[in-house]
C-alpha cells in the first residue's frame, strides 16, 4: 500500500528480528491512519528537501517485536507513530532537515554517535510535544537527554 509519493506500508512492516523470530508484524488496520500521518507531515516532506531515498530502518512494532527490540513499553512504534530512518551517510543532515524546516514532529532523537547519529528517530501525533532528545550509552544503559 502506497502511503505518499516516496513510502510503502511495506516498508513499516519489515523487520529482520520480526523475520528471525517468526513474528507477524502486519500493521492494524486502526493504525495505518498513524503512519499515513507521519508520512504525510514529515517523512514525505523531509524526502522532499533532503532529494535523496529514506530507509525506514524501524518503523511499526508490533508488542512481540517491540519486546524483543527491548523498546519503551510506551513507545510510539507500537502506535505507528514514529520511525527509525536512517541513510548511508547523512543522518546528521536529516536530523538538521527536520529542525531547521520546523516539520511538525512530535519527537526527534539522535541516536548515538558524537559528529553523526546512527540514526534518527521521529515520531508524529496531532498534540506534538516537539521533543529533541540525544540518546547515548552510560554504564551499559540508553540514556535520554535534551539535545543542545
Amino acid at each position: 500500500m502506497k502511503l505518499s509519493d516516496n513510502f510503502y506500508l511495506r516498508e513499516f512492516e519489515r523487520s529482520m528480528t520480526a523475520t528471525r523470530h517468526g513474528v507477524d508484524n502486519t500493521v492494524p488496520e486502526e493504525l495505518i491512519s498513524n503512519i499515513r500521518n507521519l508520512c504525510h507531515f514529515v517523512l514525505q516532506p523531509l524526502r522532499e528537501l533532503y532529494n535523496k531515498p529514506i530507509n525506514i530502518g524501524s518503523g511499526y512494532r508490533c508488542p512481540i517485536l517491540n519486546s524483543l527490540a527491548k523498546g519503551s513499553t510506551y513507545s510510539q512504534h507500537m502506535k505507528g507513530e514514529a520511525a527509525d530512518i536512517d541513510t548511508t551517510d547523512d543522518n546528521d543532515i536529516l536530523f538538521r532537515l527536520i529542525t531547521e524546516n520546523n516539520l511538525p514532529f512530535d519527537q526527534l532523537i539522535w541516536e548515538f554517535g558524537d559528529l553523526k547519529p546512527e540514526w534518527v528517530h521521529v515520531s508524529h501525533r496531532t498534540d506534538p510535544r516537539r521533543e529533541v532528545l540525544r540518546a547515548y550509552k552510560k554504564a551499559g544503559k540508553t540514556v535520554y537527554e535534551p539535545f543542545n
